[in-house]
């Protein structure tokens, strides 16, 4: 199978696991259930995944490497460190607030056995974290970049996550996203000291 449609089917494999994990919950979504939902062999899906956790462990690494990607494009787009985090804010945003991540945090929740909300720790440490904190220690002075991205994602996120979570508010629009986070860096701007020559023009 050529590469492209080997994305395309692993892609179709992931949609059909996700939406029997909102159906059924983690512990009711077998790796059969999801073969006959997506059409793909049994055997596929252990060649491609080795088993349950490795599967929902893909879908969450997908998103990821999504995010990954997107600040590593804005890294390139810019010249000053502080323009690409601001770019990248809201898109951020909009991956960690999607239906698809509120769905398997949901799913986490609910999962007695804790071991989706484990797969979720595991492949999601780290994330951007590290991409994040190289920006900021190009650009805020005397201060812990690891430090600074921790306050930065408290001043993006705030409890955005949980709200959707638990249903108390649609995704936000771009609108909303941009300004939550311009209003984030301009607060994170305020705590830490920035090279003038650092500052997003």
């Amino acid at each position: 199978m050529r590469q492209e449609a080997r994305k395309t089917r692993r892609k179709e494999i992931q949609q059909a696991a996700l939406a029997l994990l909102v159906q059924h919950g983690y512990a009711a979504t077998t790796m059969a259930s999801v073969a006959k939902a997506a059409g793909a062999s049994l055997e596929t899906l252990y060649k491609w995944y080795g088993d349950k956790p490795g599967l929902f462990r893909a879908m969450v690494q997908a998103n990821i490497e999504e995010l990954r990607d997107k600040l590593a494009m804005s890294a390139a787009k810019f010249r000053e460190p502080l323009a690409a985090v601001q770019e990248f804010g809201p898109q951020l945003i909009a991956v960690l607030t999607s239906e698809e991540v509120v769905a398997l945090n949901r799913a986490a929740a609910a999962d007695p056995s804790g071991d989706l909300g484990r797969i979720i720790a595991e492949a999601g440490r780290g994330s951007v974290a590290p991409q994040l904190t190289n920006l900021f220690a190009q650009a805020i002075e005397g201060e812990d970049p690891a430090q600074v991205t921790e306050v930065y994602l408290g001043l993006l996120l705030g409890d955005l996550q949980i709200r959707r979570v638990i249903g108390r508010m649609p995704p936000p629009d771009a609108v909303e996203a941009r300004q939550r986070a311009d209003r984030a860096l301009e607060m994170l701007r305020r705590l830490f000291p920035v090279y003038p020559s650092k500052l997003p023009t």
